[in-house]
């Protein structure tokens, strides 16, 4: 099996906040207070788990591929108790204690499997960390690289939620012709070429690849490759927000009038057709992807995550730490 290369190092594009992040110095005294059961810990404003009112938790769900408004579906009772892991999951008392900001244990590693199966990266330090969703995510992310006075690379018609999140930081917008499938790459290289503005040349791109909101758009695996290119041309990191990856349609196929609409369940993509994320092309380490349950499960769960490079991770660790 051929050795996966190192990501490109671009710290130097890191703001000065980002820079100075350090870990919370409360965090590494968490694995001490746990490895001691016994021990009733005063240091870090840990609540003895003991006094948590929580002994167990239990959902009722729908079996995968059903509705909960289904009839025919079979229910799944999902339980955690309090001090009785399992196979897959820490017990309660677990999930409910402070955290070390790169998210439980068994949800990061899910989330670390699941990027492997379906995007397999190409680079070897590859990191996730979890978010509590992609708007979240979003700031974080755009944190890394951007201060107040700086611009940012988005769609003409971009997420309305991205430009009520960056006025108040006084991050600008730039934006870049679209067509069917998004962001126009020649358009983009003409944007990072002709700069001429008063503000520092953007160093960040931020795209929606699929069913982009709100013109519908989907980026095809060309596209997707002619605008990572653009991004290595320019060093520009991506931050690649594809909350909608999971509900591809494949490409439109009339039917008739009279056709039931189960006729076109042999034409979605499933997982294994979808169109490859910009993740999975990142020879660099460039593209930031943020991913979600808000669309395939409920965005009141507020579940995520992000996947970059090791160090980037680590940064928005020690955001998290402290947010």
């Amino acid at each position: 099996m051929p050795v996966k290369p190192h990501s490109k190092d671009l710290s130097s594009l890191f703001t000065e906040a980002t820079k100075r992040r350090r870990s919370s110095p409360l965090k590494p005294l968490l694995k001490y207070m746990q490895a001691d059961p016994t021990l009733v810990s005063l240091g870090a404003g840990l609540p003895h788990p003991d006094t948590f009112p929580f002994i167990s938790v239990t959902a009722t769900v729908a079996e995968a591929g059903k509705s909960s408004v289904d009839a025919t579906a079979r229910h799944v009772d999902v339980s955690i108790a309090a001090r009785a892991p399992t196979a897959v999951t820490e017990g309660l008392e677990r999930f409910l204690q402070y955290g070390n900001g790169r998210g439980v244990a068994s949800y990061a590693g899910f989330a670390q499997e699941h990027t492997e199966r379906v995007h397999s990266p190409l680079y070897d330090d590859w990191d996730v960390v979890v978010s509590a969703g992609n708007t979240d995510a979003f700031v974080k992310a755009l944190m890394l690289f951007c201060q107040s006075g700086d611009t940012l690379i988005v769609d003409e018609w971009t997420y309305p939620a991205i430009i009520e999140t960056v006025g108040p930081m006084n991050i600008g917008l730039a934006p870049v012709q679209m067509d069917n499938e998004g962001i126009v790459p020649a358009a983009l290289d003409s944007l990072c070429l002709n700069w001429s503005a008063d503000a520092p040349r953007p160093r960040v791109a931020y795209m929606i690849p699929t069913a982009q909101n709100p013109t519908g758009a989907t980026m095809s695996m060309q596209r997707k490759q002619a605008i990572y290119e653009v991004a290595k041309k320019h060093d520009l990191v991506i931050i690649e927000d594809d909350p909608y990856y999971y509900l591809q349609f494949g490409e439109y196929r009339p039917v008739g009038e009279t056709a039931d609409a189960e006729d076109r369940y042999s034409d979605l993509p499933g997982v294994t057709a979808l169109i490859p994320s910009l993740l999975s092309m990142d020879t660099d380490g460039r593209v930031i992807r943020l991913d979600s349950f808000s669309k395939i499960l409920a965005p009141g769960l507020r579940c995520g995550w992000i996947t970059a490079p090791k160090y980037m991770t680590d940064k928005i660790q020690f955001h998290n730490e402290t947010s």
